[in-house]
């Protein structure tokens, strides 16, 4: 059987398109480490916010690849830096995903710090080991951004203590490493190096003047290309900055940039194209700096062959993949020396390294590449041989599937076992405990009037017709029972309850002859009158046969009453009263069914017979319970 691993990524789905302000490196990351792990052997689910109402909340990606869409929160756009309020939502609804799975999960790949809390939480409720590819520390990242920086105060401390409680962390690069060691006393045993990578498929050298001729570039020019999210810490600025302090020269160059929000860089919202648009104003190259807006990711080889250079110099990187994807295109890449850079990019090899920051270090090495042809041609060379031994995603998926298996042995299988059936008994108990508070909560006041409707039709000499589907059937069997014979008092005057689902030859015959979306509604029609009560179970209210029982029981003047769980479904429309318990598990909907039902026989027990309040009851309800 496949290992099954449980990717979360909450802000970053490999669906989104990149360039945007949260959609960059991690989307792929996730999308392609998932893609290459189906391709040997696993089987893994990605888990990431529900940011659109349009997408379903599962869908088939790629073979034995899903992406599983968790409500925490609005289903819309949400800025990272707000989202960590709804990670207990998150954790709710993946732990409920989780366990309703036929097949458990042997292990969670968290991407990401509040991804690495649910992980935490999984652990904790499932005993479902978890390793944790972090992308960034806020420790670091305070160091360059300081108040910039919007993320929850308590970021560093609850990066902290998932390095404490996960199983492995996964370093990008050497310098991920020595973070994690400094400033969060990870083990060095804890940490695992495994870099980030690129699809050899997706990213390979292309003819440079094809390229061009593909984008409408000038064949002669120079270019250069920066590529990736539009924020200030990405240092666009000190690209742009370095073309206005480069030495003129006979050929023109120019800076391509692509990323953003729109396609269309006339409609263009991102604050930041706006500033870099002013900032090569006042270095007098507007004219030479083209900003592309956001591209598919099928055209991005296309920019990168087209590309003399491709320069990326932010200020803290944790690993940087757009450098790896542009060696793999055959061109050299001026980076900033931080991070993970340093470690893809071998200086004076594939590229150049510089101070982040410091245009007039980059305008010096721009001029040097630029002008020499023959480093150009012997750089690419490396640059296409480096990344091609190192940092394909095939070698990366391999060395994070031998950190799973490390993982996952170092667990006692039955130890394990028992310990998630345990987990699962106590989770059951709290999920129960939880939906009966909140049901306490919001459904007393229909109880009440269901039983009162209940209690006045007994008066009227009028029955219950009882319906509904699966263990819903059961329960309708149940309640008719409970009012026919008896609940809590032991005696008492039988009460006329029918359950349409107990009579197997109406069933099966008017199922087979007709179609079993009329089979409850066949029956209303046949003994329902005016004032009978029909009262209806149904978990999603979306039963077409309790629906079409529904309309003919209005056709006929009788009251509607319903038991739903969920969104209350299309049944709720058609209910005089409908009680609806809150909550989405099936399970749990059953388990407070059956409470509300032993609910409304002690009220109607009490309403008819406990209070002997002879004036109100029937002679002919009273005379056998006297």
């Amino acid at each position: 059987m496949k290992r099954k691993i449980a990717f979360i990524s909450e802000h970053a789905s490999p669906l989104a398109t990149l360039g945007g302000v949260d959609s960059g490196g991690q989307n792929v990351y996730v999308g392609e480490l998932a893609r290459q792990l189906a391709d040997i052997g696993y089987a893994v689910d990605i888990f990431t916010r529900w940011d659109n109402p349009n997408l379903p909340h599962v869908i088939s990606w790629l073979t034995d690849v899903r992406v599983i869409h968790i409500e925490a929160g609005p289903t819309e756009f949400v800025e990272k830096e707000r989202l960590f309020a709804y990670m207990p939502e998150f954790a709710r609804n993946m732990i409920s995903f989780m366990i309703q799975e036929e097949t458990p999960y042997d292990l969670v790949h968290a991407n990401f710090w509040m991804s690495g809390w649910v992980a935490m939480e999984v652990k904790k409720t499932l005993s479902v080991p978890f390793v944790i590819t972090f992308h960034a520390l806020g420790a670091i990242r305070k160091i360059h951004q300081g108040e910039q920086d919007k993320f929850p105060a308590e970021r560093i401390d609850v990066e902290r203590l998932i390095v404490q409680e996960a199983d492995q962390v996964l370093a990008e690069c050497p310098q991920d490493v020595d973070d994690l060691m400094q400033h969060y006393d990870a083990s060095r045993d804890k940490i695992t190096l495994v870099p980030c990578g690129f699809n050899p498929n997706e990213f390979y050298p292309l003819d440079r003047l094809l390229a061009r001729m593909v984008l409408n570039l000038p064949a002669q020019d120079h270019i250069i290309l920066q590529l990736g999210r539009m924020v200030p810490r990405k240092g666009v600025d000190n690209v742009v900055r370095a073309l206005g302090r480069m030495n003129s020269t006979s050929t023109t160059v120019r800076l391509i940039v692509v990323g953003g929000e729109s396609d269309d860089i006339t409609t263009e919202c991102n604050p930041e194209i706006a500033r870099l648009q002013g900032i090569a104003a006042e270095a007098g190259v507007s004219d030479r700096v083209i900003f592309a807006g956001r591209k598919n990711r099928d055209m991005l080889k296309y920019y990168y062959a087209a590309a003399d250079v491709f320069i990326t110099t932010p200020w803290y990187e944790p690993f940087g993949i757009t450098p790896l994807e542009a060696m793999a295109c055959g061109t050299p890449v001026i980076g900033a020396n931080v991070g993970g850079i340093k470690y893809s990019v071998v200086d004076g090899k594939t590229g150049y390294l510089v101070p982040p920051q410091d245009p007039d270090a980059l305008a010096a090495r721009l001029e040097t590449l630029l002008s020499s042809p023959a480093l150009l041609e012997e750089m690419k060379k490396n640059a296409i041989l480096r990344v091609n031994t190192f940092f394909t995603w095939s070698r990366v998926a391999a060395l994070a599937g031998k950190l799973y298996e490390r993982v996952l042995q170092s667990y006692q299988p039955r130890e394990l076992q028992h310990k998630r059936a345990l987990d699962l008994v106590e989770h059951a108990f709290d999920q129960a405990r939880e939906v009966f508070m909140q049901s306490k909560q919001v459904l007393s006041g229909p109880i009440l009037e269901a039983a009162e409707m209940i209690t006045e039709a007994f008066r009227q000499n009028k029955k219950v017709l009882i319906c509904g589907n699966g263990g819903s059937a059961a329960e309708s069997q149940h309640l008719a029972a409970e009012l026919v014979g008896r609940f809590e008092l032991s005696s008492r005057k039988a009460l006329p309850a029918i359950a349409l689902t107990a009579d197997s030859s109406i069933l099966t015959a008017w199922s087979n002859d007709f179609g079993y979306e009329q089979v409850f509604a066949r029956q209303v029609e046949a003994i329902g009158h005016a004032g009978d009560i029909l009262f209806c179970f149904t978990t999603s209210g979306q039963s077409a046969n309790i629906t079409e029982a529904l309309k003919t029981a209005l056709h006929k003047n009788m009251t509607c009453i319903t038991l739903t769980g969920k969104d209350g479904g299309e049944a709720a429309q058609y209910a005089h009263v409908n009680i609806q318990v809150p909550s989405y598990s099936t399970p749990r909907i059953q388990e407070m069914h059956l409470h509300i039902l032993h609910t409304l026989c002690t009220l109607i027990e009490t309403h008819l017979f406990a209070r002997r309040k002879r004036e109100s009851v029937p002679a002919a309800v009273l005379s056998d319970t006297l």
